[in-house]
């Protein structure tokens, strides 16, 4: 069941820029698109609110998250993994 559920849902890595939050992370994903009549490539970014259950990311930690239902008015991507730990 897993596997169909990772055809439907889409997975996005990005990085925690706040943890103020309990059970919640802002995450910034950036990403980078050609401006239509100059042909340079500009850096466009989305925040994030992510459910993240057991408080375990925090500030410039890199995460991967998950989509999935509606979990709050904002909330609609859940955290998968810590991929790398922010340097102290």
């Amino acid at each position: 069941m897993s596997d169909e559920m990772s055809k439907t849902q889409r997975s996005i890595i990005g990085r925690v820029v706040s943890d103020k939050t309990d059970k919640t992370r802002t995450v910034l994903v950036e990403r980078r698109v050609r401006h239509p009549l100059y042909g340079k490539f500009i850096r466009r970014s989305t925040r994030l609110y992510v459910h993240d259950e057991s408080n375990e990311s925090r500030m410039g930690d890199t995460v991967r998250v998950r989509e999935c239902r509606p979990l709050s008015r904002l909330k609609r991507f859940a955290l998968v993994e810590v991929v790398s730990r922010a340097e102290a």
